[in-house]
């Protein structure tokens, strides 16, 4: 099968000897037009792929720092439209994947065809949606793969190997991989479980793993070696451009 562009661009920085980068962000954060300018940084830096949070009043998997970051983006006015239009006028402006992250809520009222083919326009390349659950997600699952998008599979230390694998069945992109039972947020250690889950995961799935929540430095990664192919961060990322205003910084770490 055709690998999809998502995989493909994890697997372009693995041939290199190197963790695909997937920095998390939240739309309109730290203000309207400073996000477009982190969005830049982050792409000039080295990210293979950018995950795009859309901000949503009931954020229960997100932690203090993101569900911060989210509320003062809808005070600012941020909405699904607002990015999805941002998006299409920088179409071609990113080399990095973008990838939409959020809540099933505000794309139901966005409109599921509608949204993905706004997306295809405005050049995304997979959709994250941790509330949607795998036995109601066909009908979504089946307009956004008609516009070549990927809906990405999250899987966490509780996912037993059965579930994975029905996962891996219909999942696109790549697996990401929670790290920790609870929400987003950074962390000085991981739990001992997250090698378990990697390993279960590499039996059941074909696509690249992407390990997340709680990363805060790449000495973390060390004890995982080969286990992954690609690390998401977010919290991190959101505190450090609180502290120092750029992301370009943060991303000098891992590069």
């Amino acid at each position: 099968m055709r690998l999809g562009r998502l995989t493909s661009r994890i697997r372009t920085a693995n041939e290199t000897g190197r963790k695909a980068l997937i920095p998390f962000l939240p739309a309109g954060f730290p203000s309207l037009e400073g996000f477009w300018q982190q969005l830049d940084e982050l792409d000039a830096g080295g990210a293979d792929i950018i995950e795009v949070g859309i901000p949503f009043s009931d954020p229960c998997a997100d932690g203090p720092v993101v569900e911060k970051a989210s509320l003062e983006s809808l005070e600012r006015g941020i909405t699904l439209r607002r990015v999805m239009e941002g998006l299409i006028e920088r179409k071609g402006r990113y080399s990095a994947g973008i990838v939409l992250m959020g809540y099933l809520n505000p794309f139901l009222q966005y409109g599921f065809e509608n949204l993905a083919r706004d997306a295809a326009e405005a050049g995304v390349e997979g959709f994250i949606i941790p509330d949607l659950p795998l036995e109601e997600d066909a009908e979504y699952r089946g307009a956004l793969e008609a516009q070549g998008i990927a809906l990405v599979a999250l899987v966490g230390l509780n996912t037993g190997e059965e579930r994975m694998r029905a996962y891996a069945r219909v999942a696109r992109g790549y697996v990401y991989v929670v790290s920790v039972m609870g929400t987003t947020g950074a962390r000085t250690s991981l739990p001992l479980e997250v090698t378990d889950t990697l390993d279960r995961a590499r039996r059941c799935f074909d696509l690249p793993l992407a390990l997340g929540f709680g990363i805060r430095e790449p000495k973390q990664l060390e004890l995982y070696g080969d286990r992954l192919d690609a690390v998401i961060f977010g919290s991190a990322l959101i505190t450090h451009i609180r502290e120092e205003g750029s992301a370009a910084s943060f991303m000098s770490r891992w590069c």
